[in-house]
């Protein structure tokens, strides 16, 4: 989050946005530092659209920093199982018989269109249907409800057919590896897992539910989506930093505030809204600002690149 170094600002450091269609911006300092904003989607939807002093940051730098470290194997598995529930559970034994159901034959719906939602490219790259549905999700009568519901809302037409394709962040710490710069990230796991499944379980099953009523209603042609990746792309690839759409990032939480819910359910909807918000945002930027700062300090004669997701409070 682009908002990460406010704490910074006033410490001493000064952070100056240094081109108008980009989301880079320097720290000033001897050597430099850069912050550069990403989006979670594939690299080759934005790559071409990002200006080259964004490229030249990044090439000239010697440390690059993400949120977590996606190439690390420990990151990946830990993700994996922070998603799962406690031993013995299956989401069949927590979830209300009629949820349960609705999500199954969701999914079935999902399983049955993939093939027709997938690219001529993607079936040359050697991908399957089943390989992908398995992908994204296999075993997920194991996983938590709210991690379920983060997945249900991925799988859409377009969401799949971007698979197959590094996102931006995942590329440049494939990048930045080949370029054998140092790299790290400011986060761990656990502080991004444990407050997704912080949330109480009446709140859970709600925004379970919300979610599976806007798909369904997707499907049935009765909804049509406010905000696509299209537009999050057309928004990030025109540098529109003040652009709306970032407050709906597709790769973050669906929004469940509107107006149609009954008073005691937007009640619910806002109570989720405000602690993802604190969570999520308020205090994670204060967390990964101090770390940022850290590393400056000790760092002192070392350049930097860190690259976090653009979304905006």
């Amino acid at each position: 989050m682009l908002c990460i170094l406010n704490k910074g600002i006033h410490e001493g450091l000064i952070l100056q946005w240094i081109d108008l269609n980009s989301f880079l911006w320097a720290i000033r300092r001897d050597p430099p530092a850069y912050l550069f904003g990403t989006i979670h989607v594939p690299y080759t939807r934005v790559w071409d659209f990002i200006p080259e002093n964004s490229k030249a940051a990044f090439q000239a730098s010697s440390s690059v920093y993400f949120e977590l470290d996606l190439t690390d194997p420990y990151t990946i598995s830990g993700l994996a199982s922070c998603q799962l529930l406690p031993h013995g559970e299956n989401l069949q034994d927590v979830l209300p018989q009629d949820l349960y159901h609705r999500l199954k034959r969701h999914l079935e719906y999902v399983k049955l269109m993939l093939p027709h939602w997938m690219t001529p490219d993607q079936r040359g790259k050697g991908l399957y249907a089943d390989y992908l549905f398995n992908a994204i999700a296999g075993n997920w009568e194991r996983k938590r409800p709210v991690w379920v519901m983060l997945m249900v809302n991925s799988l859409t037409e377009t969401d799949i057919r971007s698979r197959g394709v590094p996102v931006l962040d995942l590329y440049l710490a494939q990048e930045a590896e080949k370029m054998r710069k140092r790299t790290g990230a400011v986060e761990r796991v656990e502080e991004q897992c444990h407050p997704l499944n912080g949330l109480n379980f009446s709140q859970v099953l709600f925004a379970l539910n919300q979610t599976l009523l806007q798909h369904e209603s997707l499907r049935a042609g009765s909804l049509q989506a406010p905000y696509t990746t299209e537009d999050l792309i057309k928004h990030y690839n025109c540098g529109d930093l003040n652009a709306v759409i970032f407050n709906h990032d597709t790769s973050q939480l669906p929004n469940f505030i509107n107006t149609t819910l009954p008073p005691h359910e937007q009640v619910t909807a806002q109570e989720i809204d405000s602690y993802f918000r604190q969570e999520l945002i308020y205090k994670r930027n204060e967390r990964m600002g101090k770390r940022v700062m850290t590393l400056l300090r000790e760092n002192t004669d070392k350049s930097f690149f860190f690259a976090f997701g653009a979304g905006r409070v």
